[in-house]
Parts: C-alpha cells; sequence; structure tokens
C-alpha cells in the first residue's frame, strides 16, 4: 500500500525511508529520488528566490495515488511512498520524495524513475516562479517531461 502525501511541512527521508522499509518485508532495495528547489539564473539575468506550488486538495492526491498504484502493480513493488510539498519554497528547499521497495534493485530504480516522469506530467500542480526582484511566472508544461514520460506508455 502507498503512502501518498501533499503537505507544506518538509519531510524526513531517514524517518520515511525507515517508515516504508519496516512496512515492507522481505525488501531487498529502495529507490529514492528527492527533488530540491535548485537556484536559476534566467536568461534576462533575474534568479530564481522560491517556488510556490498550489493543488486542488483531494484531486492532487488522488491523482498521486493513482500513478503509486500503477507503479506498484507495474513493478511488483513491496511499497512506495510519494511526498509532494505545496505552499512557499526556498532555494535548496526538497520538493518532492520518491521512494520504490522491491525485492530487487530494478524494478525498484526503474519505478522510481516511472513515478517522477508521471508526476512531473500527471500530477494536478500549479507553481509559480518568484524572482529577485520581485516578479513572477508562472511554470509551463515541458516537452521535455512529456519525452521522459513516454517511455513508461
Amino acid at each position: 500500500m502507498a503512502t501518498v502525501r501533499v503537505q507544506e511541512a518538509p519531510f524526513d527521508v531517514a524517518a520515511e525511508m525507515a517508515a516504508l522499509t519496516a512496512a515492507s518485508p522481505g525488501v531487498g532495495g529502495i529507490g529514492c529520488f528527492v527533488g530540491i528547489v535548485r537556484p536559476d539564473r534566467r536568461t534576462d539575468g533575474r534568479s530564481l528566490q522560491a517556488l510556490t506550488l498550489e493543488h486542488y486538495p483531494g484531486m492532487t492526491e488522488r491523482s498521486i495515488g493513482a500513478i503509486a498504484a500503477e507503479a506498484e502493480q507495474r513493478f511488483e513493488l513491496a511499497g512506495c511512498t510519494v511526498l509532494h510539498r505545496i505552499g512557499r519554497l526556498g532555494i535548496g528547499e526538497g520538493i518532492v520524495l520518491v521512494l520504490a521497495a522491491a525485492p530487487h534493485r530494478g524494478h525498484a530504480l526503474d519505478a522510481t524513475a516511472f513515478l517522477i516522469d508521471w508526476l512531473k506530467t500527471r500530477a494536478p500542480f500549479w507553481k509559480r516562479q518568484d524572482y529577485d526582484d520581485g516578479g513572477s511566472d508562472w511554470v509551463e508544461a515541458r516537452a521535455a517531461d512529456d519525452e521522459a514520460a513516454v517511455r513508461w506508455s
């Protein structure tokens, strides 16, 4: 059974890994991805100061739950954890945590990649980039993310 949470609070990777390991007997490996808000300088000279993520409560959790269920079935996972943060996140803060527990490393690593690719393209979040000059803009869908997700279709 997948653990899925959308939350404002930071996550503790070690605590989440321990919880998944305890809940997944027979696990041989856990794939892990931690997404972090990276510093970004635009060609116009502005620097990213923060990302603000918004979501529609209930809908987002259901969507992520469906993605996690697909991963569990497709990769024969013993369990998985998907945590996504919302609110205003500064440079260097964790934004998403994906853990995939499987009897063998191949399935754990493939499931981790699948989960993050589908989160990027199918989970309903709205992301605003806030810059050092006080300006902001909304993040558009990226073709590179769609191309990465196609490999799992």
